[in-house]
């Protein structure tokens, strides 16, 4: 799955990028969620949506997308985490577990142990970290409870070792 987030283009350019990533992704068995723009990813049925703490809630979102939109809802406290299992979401996010350089105003890191809460907290909601996550650390993060991770610097790093990092990041929180 992979979650289209661009939080300095123009709604159009957004929307004509989604559409070539959905039409490329979609016949490849590939899963595109849009980030915060309930509106794009309606417009262009995309498999679903992923909102923060300030987007619409997510059990609106669900009402315009329907039950079988994938809705994922970050989080960066444990109190966030538990009120989150009164909305209709499919995964709660949780992080940043690292200190990340992807947000220019990141929340405070978290932590492992504070990971390790919450997967507690939330029982069987699928649990995404987030947040520095790379080579080093993904092993450790899949470990302490978290069912996937999510990753934007350790994977685009390196523009033209894209595909050699996704495969080494997958096979590091296999185990293999």
């Amino acid at each position: 799955m992979i979650q289209l987030r661009e939080k300095h283009a123009s709604p159009q350019d957004f929307y004509e990028a989604a559409d070539e990533v959905i039409s490329f992704a979609r016949p490849l068995g590939v899963k595109i969620i849009i980030n915060d723009r309930i509106d794009i990813a309606l417009a262009l049925k995309a498999d679903g949506v992923h909102l923060g703490q300030d987007d619409m809630p997510p059990n609106e979102a669900r009402k315009m997308l329907g039950e079988n939109a994938i809705i994922g809802f970050s989080t960066h406290t444990i109190e966030q985490a538990h009120a989150a299992l009164k909305f209709q979401i499919d995964y709660v996010a949780f992080g940043p577990i690292f200190p990340t350089q992807t947000k220019v105003d990141p929340d405070n890191v978290v932590g492992l142990n504070e990971l390790r809460n919450v997967r507690k907290t939330i029982g069987n909601v699928r649990l995404v970290a987030i947040g520095g996550i790379n080579k080093k650390n993904v092993r450790s993060v899949i470990d302490t409870g978290a069912d996937s991770t999510a990753m934007i610097g350790s994977i685009i790093s390196e523009q033209d070792k894209i595909e050699l990092t996704m495969s080494e990041m997958l096979q590091l929180a296999a185990g293999d």
